[in-house]
């Protein structure tokens, strides 16, 4: 989704029902991604050990495919403005046991949530405030 905002284009992505994430796994990896450039952020999640950054990995990379093909923004002057993880539903299953009985297996998801800005834009809104 992309929205045109007063201080400039931003573009807007939302992945819903990431599975066999927690939102607390999740969100140790966006923590570190939040407010930093395009060409950082894939450095740094490429780099992190986390199974967790690989999700966020493919999310970045349609956002600046989103940000480039339909705004027609430079991958290279976006920057992520807003990152934030929601919590999602509860998969629930049953796991059979001993005895004919069963034990509940809940795994969870969550929602991320991205936002692109360009960088180039945004200063010169500023400057000529």
């Amino acid at each position: 989704m992309t929205k045109n905002s007063s201080s400039g284009k931003e573009v807007k992505i939302l992945a819903q029902h990431i599975c066999s994430m927690s939102v607390f796994k999740a969100r140790r990896v966006i923590d570190q991604i939040r407010g930093r450039s395009y060409e950082e952020t894939l450095m740094i999640l490429e780099l992190m050990p986390y199974r967790a950054s690989y999700p966020i990995l493919k999310l970045v990379y349609s956002a600046a495919a989103n940000a480039s093909h339909n705004m027609g923004l430079n991958e290279a002057d976006s920057f992520i403005s807003e990152a934030k993880v929601n919590r999602s539903t509860i998969v629930k299953k049953l796991r059979p046991r001993a005895r004919g009985r069963s034990y509940p297996i809940k795994r969870p998801t969550c929602h991320i949530t991205i936002v692109l800005k360009d960088k180039s834009k945004l200063f010169l809104d500023e400057s000529r405030i």
